[in-house]
């Protein structure tokens, strides 16, 4: 899941987060943890894609849980947000009488929180239903039973594996339109807060524009 749109011109200063992969390991080994203290064991994981993809995998590996499956939901393509979210690819799997975890990266609106839980809700009678985030912001109407971090100030959340759709997606909203690596990096520092590497920049910029 992505995230919900500010009020003003959020496409020339979205305030933005820039998680690492280091930094993502964290965040999903201290969700673990939180599950294990909680005693709660799944017999399902659920990912919502695409999003949830690597949170649920790691998930799945620490808690011992080697039942994934994956429902897609559409709302966000880049920063674009779709006005409606929606089922694209249903579950297949059977989830009478078990207990369900569903997992996604981040918590915002929480249109997509509603939409998937509704769509599992009609696939079967789980005997529960759990969700689970790294990132959970007051934004959101559908509150995660478990989370890692709680954003107070709303700021858009990039995550390693969506680095180059959400910077493109940045990019092409940048007035004037950088023309170098040095320009893209200062547009990104003074317009959105965040620093990447040299190596992220030039695999978003178009080969002419890398000087």
């Amino acid at each position: 899941m992505k995230h919900s749109r500010q009020p003003g011109n959020p496409e020339s200063s979205t305030p933005c987060e820039y998680i690492s992969w280091e930094h993502f390991y964290r965040l999903a080994r201290d969700l673990a943890m939180t599950m294990r203290d909680s005693g709660f064991q799944p017999d399902m994981i659920v990912a919502i894609a695409r999003g949830g993809y690597l949170p649920a995998r790691i998930l799945s590996d620490y808690l011992g849980i080697f039942d994934l499956v994956s429902v897609k939901v559409e709302h966000y393509h880049g920063i674009h947000k779709e006005r409606v979210a929606k089922v694209r690819y249903p579950l297949g799997a059977n989830i009478d009488g078990k207990r369900l975890l569903l997992v996604d990266d981040v918590s915002d609106s929480g249109d997509t929180f509603e939409v998937a839980t509704r769509h599992l809700q009609r696939q079967g009678t789980p005997e529960a239903l759990m969700t689970a985030v790294l990132h959970h912001k007051r934004t959101s109407a559908f509150v995660p039973d478990y989370f890692v971090e709680e954003v107070v100030n709303w700021r858009w959340i990039i995550y390693p594996w969506a680095v180059i759709e959400d910077l493109t997606s940045l990019l092409q909203k940048m007035k004037p339109r950088p023309g170098s690596v040095a320009a893209f990096d200062r547009q990104l520092r003074e317009r959105h807060g965040i620093a990447l590497p040299q190596q992220t920049l030039e695999d978003v910029l178009p080969a002419g524009s890398r000087c």
